[in-house]
This record gives structure tokens, sequence and C-alpha cells, in this order.
């Protein structure tokens, strides 16, 4: 079982915040990370957007 990871900056729109994902999911080789296993878009209580991930454990 994984745990989520929560990108610490939270954005006004779902926009923001997918373009954020997308570039998580697609992009991160580019700078020699890994690409999360899932990345998700959720929004906060006080109605903002934020995103969060999670790793497959590698054994």
């Amino acid at each position: 079982m994984s745990n989520w990871v929560y990108w610490l900056k939270l954005y006004e729109t779902r926009f923001q915040a997918r373009c954020l994902a997308a570039r998580m999911e697609e992009d991160w080789w580019l700078y020699g990370y890994d690409s999360p296993d899932r990345v998700e878009v959720f929004r906060s209580r006080k109605g903002r957007f934020g995103v969060k991930y999670v790793w497959r454990k590698k054994i």
C-alpha cells in the first residue's frame, strides 16, 4: 500500500492544477526524475485545487 504525496501549492482553477499534473506525468523524465505512477487533481475544503501523486514501491 502506498501513501499519497501532496504538492505544496494550491491553485485557483482546476485547469492550473491539471497542467501541473500533466507535466508530472509526462515531462519529469526531462529533468532526470521518474514519473509518478498515479497523479490526481483534488479540490480542497476552501475550493482551491491541488495535485496528489503516488509511486509504487520498487522491490
